[in-house]
């Protein structure tokens, strides 16, 4: 069950008013409950709200409660809630905005406006404009390029 909007939630925020951190970013203020936003699930454990940027109305974006800059920060145990948020967002812009489907993206550090965690869940529909990727498509120059980047992967994984 979704909870009710920011300014009835009855819950201690994940991070004290007085913690820099919360002050110098923006959505750990949202998260807290000390900046203004269209909240659209609030549960203690992640915050979903809509974008103030929406490339559609129902742009929402799932954060997790706790402050953790990217994907790779965020705890192993954190994971699965922040996306099965994610998921149920998706159903919910679907099913409540009768989208077609939803696009679900997540920049780190590129692209990233706050550097706070957060899931793009974006509803769509047919010939909506929104084209692909919105950034250029490299290739490899050859198999072999390709068999070395997929090998430096596969080294890198912890």
């Amino acid at each position: 069950m979704m909870a009710p909007p920011r300014a009835q939630a009855l819950r201690t925020p994940v991070r004290r008013q007085d913690d820099p951190v919360a002050k110098a970013c923006a959505f750990c203020e949202i998260v807290a409950g000390s900046a203004p936003a269209h909240v659209v699930l609030d549960d203690g454990v992640c915050t979903a709200f809509l974008d103030i940027r929406p490339l559609f109305p129902g742009h929402t974006l799932v954060v997790p409660d706790a402050h953790h800059e990217t994907l790779p920060d965020l705890p192993a145990d954190l994971v699965e809630p922040l996306f099965s948020r994610a998921r149920r967002i998706a159903a919910a812009v679907e099913g409540a905005l009768g989208a077609t489907g939803s696009f679900v993206a997540m920049n780190n550090r590129v692209s990233q406006s706050v550097p706070h965690l957060h899931v793009h869940v974006v509803p769509r529909n047919p010939k909506d404009g929104l084209r692909g990727f919105f950034w250029p498509r490299a290739r490899y120059d050859d198999e072999d390029h390709a068999r070395d980047v997929a090998a430096a992967l596969r080294a890198a994984l912890v």
